[in-house]
């Protein structure tokens, strides 16, 4: 049997030696021996010749080491840790619960889209492996990790709004993990990035409503309130932004470019292009080549005008 990092062990309180701590072994005698420092039990005694189940990690000069702290991962396991700390030349340190923290490589996120990496507090599904000296590393978890442990998402979950954790990103949308709650660990899902108000990043917790339950049990999701709703809440973010414009007017209209709208109001081209049309309808604005004006502007601009050339109306 071997003193492997990042597993727990069942061992033997062989002997202890002041001022360091317990030496644990597989046997009473023979075998290799791992260190259990006063630091590491918090607070608890050991009786030579008792039993102790330990963590084994590697301290900060790589030996081996044991803690009767419980951590929040094992090896070969998975879960959702939160993010601790950043080093640029290293990655990502996510929280583990013993007092230590579990490196997730620089390596595995996208070097060219820096807005996708997760930030200070964000939680990530891992799954604990080794690097070839031996010592504890954290890799992103992948579909195929999920796929034992996930659930297929009922018919119920249809135009309801669900929380989850952002797990990987895509060209096109981000998949995720939504939160099953009393159901069990979860359900995959995907947002497109057309269903999105803004970018979400890897490990993001998220509120998104079921836009689709797929025949194999995994949903669609969209950021967005239903086509009636987000009409009616796009359609007051550009009144309230065309309200603190200069003149009431704005260079953009329905024949902006759909890049253009979606970097100004974090919409898609057509959701941008029914709120115009919902405010239009009510006569709140009105659209002169690329240029939207509120319709209070204009008339207030027209009446100014009249007044400047000394005509009635």
């Amino acid at each position: 049997m071997n003193l492997t990092a990042g597993t727990i062990q069942h061992l033997y309180v062989r002997r202890e030696v002041s001022p360091y701590g317990w030496f644990l072994g597989f046997g009473r005698e023979d075998g290799p021996e791992v260190l259990l420092p006063y630091g590491e039990t918090g607070g608890e005694r050991l009786e030579v010749d008792s039993e102790a189940d330990v963590f084994l990690f590697h301290d900060d000069k790589e030996r081996i080491t044991a803690t009767l702290r419980k951590p929040l991962i094992t090896l070969g396991e998975m879960a959702r840790l939160v993010v601790a700390d950043f080093h640029p030349s290293f990655g990502f340190f996510l929280e583990m619960g013993i007092g230590r923290q579990l490196l997730l490589p620089l390596k595995s996120f996208p070097a060219e889209r820096k807005n996708v990496w997760p930030q200070q507090g964000d939680e990530l599904y891992v799954i604990m492996k080794q690097d070839k000296e031996g010592r504890m590393l954290a890799r992103l978890a992948k579909i195929d990790d999920f796929a034992p442990l996930v659930f297929r998402a009922p018919s119920s979950w249809m135009n309801q709004w669900q929380e989850g954790w952002v797990t990987d990103v895509f060209r096109d949308g981000v998949f995720t993990l939504v939160e099953g709650g009393v159901l069990g660990f979860g359900a995959l899902g995907y947002i497109n990035d057309a269903s999105m108000v803004h970018p979400l990043r890897i490990g993001q917790k998220f509120k998104a409503r079921v836009t689709q339950v797929r025949e194999d049990g995994r949903v669609s999701l969209s950021i967005r309130a239903s086509k009636e709703a987000g009409r009616v809440e796009d359609a007051d973010r550009i009144l309230a932004f065309l309200r603190e414009r200069p003149g009431g007017a704005m260079p953009y209209s329905d024949q902006t470019s759909a890049e253009d709208i979606q970097r100004r109001f974090q919409l898609s081209k057509s959701a941008f292009k029914r709120a115009l049309g919902k405010l239009m309808k009510e006569g709140l604005i009105t659209q002169k080549g690329n240029w939207t004006h509120l319709k209070s502007a204009e008339d207030e601009a027209g009446d100014s005008s009249v007044s400047a050339t000394g005509e009635s109306e």
